[in-house]
């Protein structure tokens, strides 16, 4: 059994799913939902891509040094602020050399996944979050574990980078020691990919849970009332109305600390695998 289909994933298979059938068909994989050949996950990972280059190229168009407009500010503010927490604040804070250089990469998996949890915040019968589905958090973490270690490659040279892994020994006794640290260092590595993607997906899944589980019993109360009174139905009905608003607040604010999170922690793996020894 897989979720219900929000109506853009449903809009989208009904105008592109032949062309996607096909193209599975030559590369001979069955999909496991034909009549859902394009999962649900792609095609709103997909909006959050659209959502974001619009964003930008808009905000390209009206970038202004004497008067910035509401949308520049905000912009500004997500690269940094005065509390220091935005993305370029970030990787300076943990990386030392040359932070600059990788905001391109943090900022777009920043950005793409604070869309993609805001997401969520809408009706799921229009839209629903991706980041609440597995395999686009794994995605997300993939890509930032190939990043950090090709610029870690880069950074030492693929042997020098290597050896840190193993504390960069330098005399007999450093290399004993690296024999037992080097498997280690690698595991620990490795299991930043689980790290990342359990973090923002449990936490995104939990919160869309939640927030369906109460809004069926509120309104599972709603209809009893009614059942019992029209009076008390409408009274009752008064929850199932005002309460969801509140749990809307606390997935916005799941969704900003979970990209919050989602930047910290690739600046930190960036400064890891970048700084001179680690």
């Amino acid at each position: 059994m897989h979720e219900q289909a929000a109506w853009l994933t449903e809009f989208v298979n009904h105008h592109l799913g032949h062309v996607a059938l096909a193209l599975l068909a030559v590369l001979h994989i069955q999909p496991s939902h034909p009549e859902l050949p394009i999962p649900q996950r792609v095609v709103m990972a997909v909006v959050a891509v659209i959502i974001g280059t619009i964003f930008a190229l808009v905000l390209r168009s009206r970038l202004s040094v004497e008067k910035p407009g509401a949308m520049q500010q905000v912009a500004e503010m997500l690269l940094t602020n005065p509390m220091r927490f935005g993305i370029k604040d970030l990787l300076e804070e943990n990386v030392h050399h040359g932070a600059s250089q990788f905001v391109p990469f943090v900022g777009t998996i920043s950005v793409f996944v604070l869309l993609g949890n805001l997401m969520g915040a809408f009706p799921s019968s229009f839209l629903t979050a991706p980041t609440s589905d597995p395999t686009v958090p794994l995605a997300c973490a993939v890509l930032t574990f190939v990043y950090f270690n090709w610029q870690g490659a880069r950074r030492h040279g693929v042997a020098g980078y290597l050896l840190t892994f193993a504390g960069s020994p330098k005399d007999f006794g450093a290399w004993i020691l690296a024999i037992l640290l080097f498997p280690v260092e690698v595991v620990s590595t490795t299991a930043r990919i689980l790290s990342l993607t359990v973090r923002l997906w449990a936490n995104m899944f939990a919160s869309d849970l939640i927030y369906l589980i109460f809004v069926g019993l509120l309104a599972g109360g709603a209809s009893f009332g009614w059942g019992k009174s029209p009076v008390l139905g409408v009274v009752l009905a008064v929850f199932p109305a005002t309460i969801p608003v509140l749990f809307i607040g606390l997935h916005v604010f799941v969704s900003v600390i979970q990209a919050y999170v989602f930047t910290v922690l690739p600046a930190v793996y960036l400064g890891l695998a970048t700084a001179e020894e680690h």
